[in-house]
């Protein structure tokens, strides 16, 4: 298999966020089950905007990471996601 794709950056760019947010639930619950802190998150969008930023913040080692690699496909479909995510993350802050 071919690994020097967008769609596989794309993948790639949309799991690690997941992962993110994971790191920043441990970060931020404070012992909170998992469900109460999402649901924390949908009733305060600034709240929300804050740790969905933050966790986007993974993307940048896959992107450094494949820049250096010289996977310039793969690194524009981590580019690809990210914006994807920033646009989600400007909606939830200003529109919702």
């Amino acid at each position: 298999m071919k690994r020097n794709v967008p769609i596989f950056g794309l993948l790639i760019g949309l799991v690690t966020p997941v992962i993110g947010f994971v790191i920043m639930y441990f970060i931020w619950g404070h012992g909170t089950p998992f469900n109460a802190f999402v649901r924390g998150l949908v009733n305060n969008h600034d709240l929300a905007s804050k740790v969905l930023s933050l966790s986007l913040l993974l993307n940048l080692l896959p992107f450094s990471l494949c820049t250096r690699k010289r996977l310039d496909y793969v690194a524009r479909g981590i580019l690809v996601a990210t914006m994807l995510y920033a646009v989600f993350i400007i909606l939830i802050k200003y529109v919702w």
